[in-house]
């Protein structure tokens, strides 16, 4: 089979479409014909050496990936070749052919096409795992969520409103803030020329929000702890603006809060395992009605990944860019 291979750390330039042995699925595997697959910011770290795959996981990029089931491991049963599915990987979906646990795959939401379900699984299960699971957020409570443009913003904005909360989110330009609305956030707020605490503040009557989404990081701690309801919840999942921040355990002791930090691809499997089961319980029904939706920027052969890379890089985009694994799929 043909996959992405990261030749050394370094820019998109590294990322060299390769032939490279097939993969063959363990007992409770199956192996998926990759059709498409989506990119991520882990796979960008991973490209540039600072994150590098979990033990005995692919040494290929791509967190997700949608296809066809090819084959079966031993043990492997309610699942047959042929099978259109989706599925949330440790690694190795920016290839042809791919191996994942039976219990991380997801059949395929009717009224998605089988192209676009490549962009739903990191997005729904990172959203799921945090959002819901993790941050317990409820009807009624506020929600703010940064980056609001991209994949997982696009579907966290969606997923929230959804679940009947108050939803807030920040973007850098017009356009994508325009989007966010489009897509259900109540408010709307540009980062580069408006302090999100104040206008959070102002949008919640001085009470805050009670659950954020962050993928900044260390830049955005001080503030989202501002930002932060008595009895909130920050949820950090990237490191777009640093690894380390100030913490003001006084302000978040007076507000009763909590800070999580969490990735996805290390978990056990058996974590997995649940969170998919969940995003088949919670989401996928969102899906099915038509009231959420994958929102898909671009598509682009999988065998051009570096000029994916470079969209995603430069923040080019509203939702996710996939990766074809045939140059005419989905087409």
């Amino acid at each position: 089979m043909h996959a992405i291979v990261i030749e050394r750390p370094g820019d998109a330039d590294v990322l060299r479409w390769t032939e490279v042995q097939d993969p063959e699925p363990r007992p409770g595997e199956v192996l998926v014909d990759v059709v498409a697959s989506a990119v991520n910011r882990a796979d960008i770290l991973q490209r540039q050496g600072f994150y590098d795959p979990p033990p005995g996981a692919s040494p290929y990029p791509g967190l997700e990936c949608s296809g066809r089931v090819a084959a079966l491991g031993e043990g492997v049963d309610g699942v047959r070749v042929g099978d259109e599915v989706c599925a949330l990987l440790t690694g190795g979906g920016y290839a042809e052919r791919v191996a994942v646990p039976v219990d991380q795959l997801l059949g395929v939401p009717e009224g998605v096409s089988l192209v676009e379900a490549a962009g739903l699984p990191e997005v729904a299960c990172t959203i799921e795992a945090n959002v819901f699971m993790l941050g317990q957020l409820r009807p009624g409570e506020t929600f703010l969520v940064h980056g609001g443009a991209s994949g997982i913003g696009t579907m966290a904005i969606q997923l929230a409103r959804e679940h009947g909360a108050q939803v807030l989110c920040t973007a850098g330009t017009a356009e994508k803030l325009q989007r966010c609305r489009e897509l259900g956030a109540d408010v709307a707020i540009n980062y580069r020329e408006e302090d999100f605490v104040a206008r959070v503040k102002a949008e919640t009557d001085g009470r805050g929000a009670d659950v954020i989404l962050d993928n900044m990081g260390g830049s955005y701690l001080p503030r989202n702890v501002n930002a932060l309801a008595v009895g909130g919840r920050l949820l950090v999942i990237g490191l777009q603006g640093g690894r380390k921040g100030e913490l003001d355990l006084g302000k978040l002791l007076a507000k009763r809060g909590a800070v999580y930090a969490g990735s996805l691809r290390a978990r056990p499997p058996k974590e997995k395992a649940q969170i998919v089961a969940a995003v088949a319980e919670h989401v996928w029904p969102a899906i099915v009605s038509g009231a959420v939706r994958p929102i898909i920027d671009r598509r682009i052969a999988m065998r051009d990944a570096a000029q994916a890379h470079r969209v995603v890089e430069d923040s080019a985009h509203v939702g996710k860019v996939l990766l074809l694994a045939a140059d005419d799929a989905g087409r």
